[in-house]
C-alpha cells in the first residue's frame, strides 16, 4: 500500500469508478432495479493505534470502515461480520487483532459495516466495493474473511469477483453459499465450531461439497457460533493461512 487514497480528507469524486455488480442470490429478480454499485469518492480519518476510519461514497450509500494500513504492501484482507454487522468479528472481536498481526507480515486489512445488514446481495456489494478500494491503493492479492451470516457473503462476492485471491468462512451460513464453486481454482478455507447450535457444524460440510478444489474444512471440537472458546488457535490458522494463500 502506498498510504490512504487520494485526496484523504475529502477532494474530487470519482464517478464511474465501479465498487461491483452481481445477481440477487438464487437467480430470482433483484429486489432493485439495478444492483451496480460506483465508489464516488473516498475519505479517511487518522484513528487510534495507528488505524484509519475509512467511508467509501458509493451510488447506494456510504460504506464505513476501518483500515489497517501496511505503507508498501501489495496484499490486503476485508474483514466482514454477521447479519448485524459491525467491526469486531467473532472470537472476541477477533478481526482487531488479527488486523495488527497481519501489519507484521505485511499485508494491510480492512473492516467493513454493512450499509443494510442482513441483505445478502447490497452486503455483497459493500464488499466488492472494498476489492474496489484496495485496488486503488494497488493492491494485487485480495482475500475476503466472513463469519455467520458474512460467510455467505464473502462466498457470494469472491465468487463474482476475479480480483478475489483467498476466501474464509467462518462458521458459514448455507442460504447465499450455492455459488461456493465458482471460487476455484481459488482457496476456500471454512472454519466452524463442533458444538456450534445456531448453524451446525453441518453447514460449512455442505458448503466444502459445493466448492471445487482447493479448499478446506476445519472443525474444531468444543466450539460454539462465536468461536470464543478456540480464539487463539483460530488467530493462528488465519494468520497463517491467509499469508500464505496471499503470498502465492
Amino acid at each position: 500500500m502506498t498510504g490512504p487514497p487520494e485526496r484523504p480528507h475529502g477532494g474530487a469524486p470519482h464517478p464511474g469508478d465501479t465498487g461491483g455488480s452481481l445477481p440477487s442470490p438464487g437467480g430470482s429478480p433483484p429486489r432493485d432495479s439495478d444492483l451496480t454499485l460506483n465508489i464516488q469518492r473516498v475519505s479517511a480519518q487518522p484513528a487510534e493505534e495507528g488505524r484509519m476510519n475509512v467511508t467509501i461514497e458509493t451510488s447506494r450509500g456510504d460504506i464505513r470502515g476501518i483500515l489497517h494500513p501496511r505503507e508498501g504492501g501489495l496484499t490486503g484482507v476485508i474483514c466482514v461480520c454477521g447479519a448485524i454487522g459491525g467491526f469486531d468479528g467473532p472470537a472476541g472481536a477477533i478481526y482487531a487483532s488479527l488486523g495488527d498481526a497481519l501489519l507484521e507480515d505485511g499485508v494491510s486489512s480492512l473492516r467493513l459495516d454493512y450499509r443494510h445488514p442482513n441483505h445478502l446481495a447490497e452486503c455483497a456489494l459493500d464488499t466488492l466495493a472494498g476489492v474496489s478500494f484496495f485496488q486503488r491503493l494497488g493492491a494485487e492479492r485480495i482475500a475476503l474473511v466472513g463469519h455467520s451470516f458474512g460467510g455467505a457473503v464473502v462466498i457470494m462476492a469472491g465468487a463474482f469477483s476475479q480480483e478475489v485471491t483467498a476466501v474464509v468462512g467462518l462458521s458459514s451460513q448455507t442460504a447465499g453459499a450455492t455459488g461456493a464453486g465458482k471460487i476455484a481454482p481459488r482457496p476456500l478455507l471454512l472454519v466452524h465450531g463442533e458444538a456450534d447450535t445456531r448453524l451446525p457444524p453441518d453447514c460449512s460440510r455442505i458448503i466444502h461439497e459445493w466448492a471445487g478444489d482447493p479448499k478446506e474444512l476445519v472443525i474444531i471440537p468444543g466450539a460454539g457460533h462465536g468461536l470464543r472458546e478456540c480464539r487463539e488457535e483460530l488467530h493462528d490458522l488465519l494468520r497463517r493461512w491467509l499469508v500464505d494463500k496471499l503470498a502465492t
